[in-house]
């Protein structure tokens, strides 16, 4: 009996011993699991066909690299915040994810070449571009099935790419790259009111308060050109630097980044004055997309020639961290981030 009870022992011991050796890892992991933070970093990896997962809080990279469609570049929210829309638009597909997660809830084939895509403020329309196919199609959308509809296939050359919507949800405007224009397409009558030349590879697009100004990021220059869009005349052109390409509210009510993508560099640009009043250096190569910290205070980048992501501190203007990801990272989201103050949501 005595035997038989030190056996026991024994027994429990080294299961005890098991337990607080496995204990860390099993926690660790269970930590690291995508499903269990409710605020993942999302970055799509066009490059390879993935998304990775950062934790915010940590700004640890968790799980494995989730396969999506052929070059996913750009995503959006849905306008009820359900749903992340990630665009694949090589293999021709949405696919929606979790927000907050990351984790694939559906997807939705035969939406032939979706580069970018956007709602309409009013939430009717359903717009993406096609860069490949030099169109632009044009959705009905449901709200209650959360279903785009086709209505148009508008031809809209060369090169559609970026886009922004006005507040009235009447008028979307849309980059051509090749052209050196943009167009501004009516969203009722899905035909093109009008284009006019901007410069060398336009692309991104944002609205100033009050739509009073378009502004553009010359990615084929150095500079953002403020368009008088209602004159249809570039008005001015504000120094940045070479390859502006894309912009993020600071949501302030005054400023707008722009990642600089050939210096390396994001401008800071003031929406009044429209002026740069500063430019965030020491960054590594190509800063693409950006997203902004609910509480306004880090602005995280792609950085598309770098294979990582970063953080930077907008009152040092400092860069503090990167974060190794995949090859050509270009769209980034998380939840619980600063408003966006555009109709465009970028």
């Amino acid at each position: 009996m005595l035997t038989s009870f030190s056996s026991c022992v024994g027994r429990v011991k080294r299961t005890l011993g098991v337990l607080a050796t496995a204990l860390p890892a099993l926690l660790a992991a269970a930590l690291l699991a995508p499903a269990a933070h409710a605020n993942n970093v999302i970055v799509l990896n066009s490059g390879e066909a993935t998304l990775s997962l950062i934790d915010e809080a940590t700004q640890q990279v968790v799980g494995a690299k989730t396969p999506t469609g052929k070059e996913p570049h750009h995503l959006m929210a849905t306008p009820d915040g359900r749903f992340l829309i990630v665009a694949d638009s090589v293999s021709n597909d949405l696919m929606f994810v979790d927000p907050k997660t990351g984790k694939v809830q559906k997807r939705l084939e035969n939406i032939e070449d979706p580069y970018q895509l956007g709602f309409s403020p009013d939430r009717k329309w359903f717009v993406t571009t096609g860069l490949r196919l030099d169109r632009l199609d044009i959705y009905a959308y449901d709200d209650k099935t959360e279903t785009p509809t086709l209505v148009k296939r508008l031809p809209l050359a060369t090169m559609p790419s970026h886009m922004a919507f006005s507040n009235d949800s009447k008028t979307v405007f849309v980059t051509l790259q090749v052209s050196g224009e943009i167009a501004a397409v009516d969203l009722a009558s899905q035909t093109v009111k009008w284009k006019m030349k901007v410069g060398n590879t336009p692309a991104g697009l944002w609205l100033t308060p009050g739509d009073k100004y378009l502004l553009v990021g010359m990615t084929g220059e150095d500079d953002v050109a403020v368009v008088d869009w209602r004159k249809q005349a570039v008005v001015k052109r504000i120094q940045t630097g070479k390859g502006a390409h894309n912009f993020r509210s600071l949501d302030d009510g005054t400023h707008v980044a722009v990642s600089n993508r050939v210096a390396s560099t994001i401008s800071i640009i003031d929406e009044n004055t429209l002026t740069n009043v500063g430019d965030i250096t020491g960054l590594m190569p190509g800063p693409d997309d950006m997203e902004l910290t609910a509480d306004k205070r880090y602005l995280w980048v792609t950085f598309r020639f770098s294979k990582h992501v970063g953080v930077i501190d907008l009152a040092s203007r400092k860069l503090i961290k990167t974060i190794a990801v995949g090859r050509s990272p270009h769209g980034i989201y998380f939840f619980d981030r600063a408003p966006v103050t555009a109709p465009n949501g970028a």
